[in-house]
């Protein structure tokens, strides 16, 4: 079954434009920034978008406990393909955004103590860069995702546009 998904979704993917050079890449011998949860908190409310061939909706909480809790949803032909949960955590003087994936059925596709982690690389007033994941203010009401997907050996900067709710 995870197979079949990362097939639909790289086919998917091949179908998008995207944008190259959006994201920036955490290599060997960086140290995150300093960095804290309230200059990531315009991420939070209701965001819908379209991606994949279908509909995705993200949920972004406000900073609280130290993190800011998120949830994902792609839904293709009114049928959801897969979820992700996660959040982005402060954690000392910098920010750290992990998340999981699960497939329709809820089964999560990462072993159960295994996190997709991205470091924080820079962030500026607008723009916040994860390793390879860039999170993008248009306006109060508009943000655009950036995200480097590999599949097979190759790599796909995916954008996703995203309206307030």
């Amino acid at each position: 079954m995870k197979s079949i998904l990362a097939s639909i979704i790289f086919m998917l993917i091949s179908q998008l434009s995207y944008n190259q050079n959006q994201t920036l890449k955490f290599l060997d011998g960086m140290n995150s920034p300093d960095a804290n949860l309230k200059e990531a908190s315009w991420i939070q409310g209701y965001w819908k978008g379209e991606a994949f061939g279908g509909i995705t909706e993200e949920f972004w909480g406000p900073p609280l406990g130290d993190s800011m809790m998120f949830s994902f949803k792609l839904v293709v032909d009114n049928k959801v393909v897969f979820y992700e949960i996660g959040g982005i955590r402060q954690i000392d003087n910098t920010l750290l955004l992990q998340l999981k994936h699960f497939g329709n059925d809820f089964k999560g596709w990462e072993e159960k103590d295994e996190t997709v982690d991205f470091k924080l690389v820079k962030i500026e007033k607008d723009r916040i860069y994860f390793d390879q994941f860039t999170f993008e203010k248009i306006s109060e009401n508009e943000m655009n995702l950036y995200v480097v997907i590999s599949d097979n050996g190759q790599q796909e900067e995916v954008k996703f546009n995203y309206k307030r709710q």
